[in-house]
């Protein structure tokens, strides 16, 4: 029988990972967006190996914040001349945000690109940690932190599409519900993502 997906050993996550296409994936409206000019920001996938299965860290964001407050969302940010490249972008800000270290990250690959309507190309890192995480939220830039089963994550069932209006269109998001929070957006479009790679089913 095979192993259910949010049971994998990091080398079999690895191992899918390598095969995801390095094309970015479709913007949260359903359209492939103009790419010229995107800004370039990377994010933490950090996936948490618990004794009752893996779990996915997310963040809220500040409400104070002047860009996607309240927002659900991965640590990550925008590609800054000191990273090497996404996965150090991506560890520094887990770092700056949440208070992980990057030695207790093992990177495991990457995701897809992913253009969002509103002008930039995320490049999703995933992680490993091994429990206990340490983790240290800022206060400025995060108002919560919190796991999500990667069971719930993989399950289709919970993949929802809602519409909105936005930019003086009609838009498409892919919505996750889970335990009284909404998680939207390119948050939800990378965890969908993630999702049927693990599962064997194609990308969005």
């Amino acid at each position: 029988m095979t192993e259910p997906a949010h049971r994998l050993d990091p080398a079999t996550i690895a191992a899918r990972l390598a095969t995801a296409a390095p094309v970015p994936v479709t913007g949260d409206d359903g359209v492939e967006p103009d790419r010229r000019g995107r800004v370039a920001a990377a994010v933490l996938v950090p996936l948490i190996d618990r004794e009752d299965g893996t779990t996915v860290l997310l963040t809220r964001r500040s409400r104070r914040l002047r860009d996607h407050a309240g927002q659900i969302s991965f640590p990550g940010g925008r590609i800054e001349g000191c990273d090497a490249d996404a996965a150090c972008c991506a560890l520094r800000e887990a770092r700056e945000e949440v208070g992980i270290a990057p030695e207790r990250v093992r990177i495991l690959g990457r995701l897809p690109a992913y253009d969002t309507a509103t002008g930039f190309r995320i490049h999703p890192c995933v992680g490993w940690l091994e429990p206990p995480p340490r983790l240290r939220p800022d206060p400025v830039e995060v108002e919560e932190i919190f796991e999500v089963p990667l069971a719930f994550v993989l399950d289709p069932a919970n993949h929802r599409r809602e519409y909105y209006e936005g930019r003086g269109r009609r838009r498409a998001t892919w919505v996750l519900p889970y335990d009284g929070r909404r998680i939207w957006g390119a948050t939800a479009g990378i965890l969908v993502g993630f999702s049927r790679l693990l599962n064997g089913t194609g990308r969005v």
